[in-house]
């Protein structure tokens, strides 16, 4: 039997998530039909079902902080691509508005694209590995197709 949740689903509920602070918006999949459901503490609407906390089919999809794709993803591309500049990226990542400080910094050395790169290829495996250890089969994109 195909999974019912795409890859899609869960990697854009995810990005919802993690588009606000923790907590703020949250996101649940079903994993026999793959819909997905979404609610914002910033909206009056929730979409998410009653019986969500009682019903095994549904699954919570994780804030990109759960995932370590926050500070400690920038510290391992910093460590890896560009050591020299670990002292200054730590020190913008001692006061608030670090990442547009950080994304500020990777465009003056001309290593946006590659943190981009970077930062997408990570979240993709730890999603995948998050859909593993859920026992959450998901359908992949086939190459190509779009």
């Amino acid at each position: 039997m195909e999974p019912a949740v795409t890859f899609e689903t869960i990697e854009d509920a995810f990005f919802f998530v993690s588009s606000a602070a923790p907590g703020e918006h949250c996101a649940v999949v079903n994993r026999v039909t793959g819909e997905s459901f979404f609610a914002s503490i910033n909206l009056d609407e929730d979409e998410i079902p009653e019986d969500v906390d009682d019903n095994d089919d549904y699954i919570g999809i994780p804030h990109k902080n759960d995932l370590d794709l926050g500070k400690p993803l920038v510290m391992e591309f910093v460590q890896r691509r560009c050591p020299e500049l670990i002292d200054r990226v730590l020190s913008i990542f001692s006061r608030r508005g670090a990442y547009g400080r950080y994304k500020d910094l990777l465009a003056e050395k001309n290593m946006l694209e590659e943190w981009y790169s970077f930062e997408n290829e990570r979240t993709r495996e730890a999603l995948l590995e998050w859909c593993r250890r859920q026992g959450l089969a998901v359908k992949m994109p086939v190459a190509g197709q779009d």
